[in-house]
């Protein structure tokens, strides 16, 4: 059985990011291939499908809450 799974290296352990489809103590061979950055072009195309199927009136509501930066600032009553 072949499955791919992802995983972080953290303290000399394989961390799998969703539990494998194997039994507990079960030997495997792994094969480690490290995730590649993406360019600044595959940036791009995906920050352009932000918006994709938005109208204008929820694309601005959506940017002028983003730009609204009180509420993080505002300190909590004790």
């Amino acid at each position: 059985m072949s499955e791919t799974l992802e995983a972080i290296y953290e303290n000399g352990v394989f961390k799998p990011l969703k539990a494998p489809r194997i039994s507990e103590g079960q030997h495997v061979r792994l094969t480690v291939e490290t995730a590649s950055e993406a360019t600044p072009e595959e940036l791009l195309n995906l920050a352009a499908k932000v918006y994709q199927g938005l109208s204008d009136k929820q694309i601005h509501e959506i940017e002028a809450i983003a730009l609204n930066r009180s509420d993080f600032f505002r300190r909590k009553a004790p």
